[in-house]
């Protein structure tokens, strides 16, 4: 080979390889990138500007909380509620449950490790996924919030929601929540804790299952709609010191009651 050709000759090679590598960082770059921002979840809270009232701004996914036209949680008002229907449309299956534990910085949470509760909403059954609290509670009866209320969160076969909401007032100690508060994690945890003892939820409703039912969204981002809610009309209760525990944690995790939008409420006894 004349050896007047082989330096240009290895410049151009050497200027490829550089640029194809060059090429392949930047693409491996930007998947990485790419793939942060999917594994990115992006901070809320209940207040200041990552709050309910930005919750909408943070996130697109988020849109429904401020777009949406049945969002929860309302004020429900007695005066409005137009029909009365028959308990056969909702039926509760609920037995002693083992369930773990997490501190989930929103809430306290405790997830189902099993299926074997469920209700039946209108001929659908729905698992028990998990169940949580806010503080003071989320709906209002008549324009007044209770210390507390249980949200118990069920999924049918395609992922859609029904959420069982229970109000939560002062008063005698909570036996059956007993097992749950002597663990209750003070600090946001990575892992799950197991609650040494089977919860039992059936005995933790009311006795009278007289109910509320309305069409609404989940109280907390991304507020999906279509969600269904029966709110029982018959608070339950823990003691003074069960609800300050929990307040000492998150002394206020609930959003503002949101418009009602010509949505009809029905009662069922």
């Amino acid at each position: 080979m004349n050896k007047k050709f082989v330096y240009p000759f290895l410049a151009v090679s050497l200027s490829v390889s550089l640029a194809a590598c060059s090429e392949k960082t930047n693409a491996t770059t930007e998947t990485n990138e790419s793939k942060e921002k999917e594994d990115h979840t992006v901070h809320w809270s209940y207040k200041g500007e990552t709050g309910p009232k930005y919750w909408g701004e943070l996130d697109q996914a988020n849109s429904a909380c401020v777009n949406g036209s049945e969002q929860s949680p309302i004020n429900i008002e007695f005066s409005k509620i137009v029909t009365e229907k028959k308990s056969e449309n909702t039926r509760i299956q609920y037995e002693p449950t083992a369930f773990t534990l997490v501190n989930n910085g929103h809430t306290v949470q405790a997830n189902a490790t099993t299926e074997s509760n469920s209700i039946s909403v209108e001929g659908k059954e729905y698992k028990l996924a998990q169940f949580h609290f806010h503080t003071p509670s989320e709906h209002q009866f008549n324009g007044q919030n209770y210390d507390m209320e249980l949200h118990l969160v069920h999924k049918d076969s395609n992922g859609k929601i029904a959420v069982l909401g229970v109000m939560i007032q002062e008063g005698k100690e909570n036996e059956k929540f007993a097992s749950i508060w002597d663990v209750l994690p003070k600090d946001e945890t990575s892992k799950e804790m197991t609650v040494k003892e089977p919860i039992d939820l059936l005995g933790v409703l009311p006795k009278d299952q007289t109910s509320i039912h309305y069409n609404g969204s989940l109280t907390t981002p991304p507020c999906t709609e279509e969600v269904k809610w029966i709110i029982f009309e018959q608070p339950i209760e823990m003691s003074k010191e069960q609800i300050q525990t929990f307040q000492q944690i998150f002394p206020d995790n609930h959003r503002s009651v949101q418009s009602l939008n010509g949505r009809e409420l029905y009662k069922i006894n």
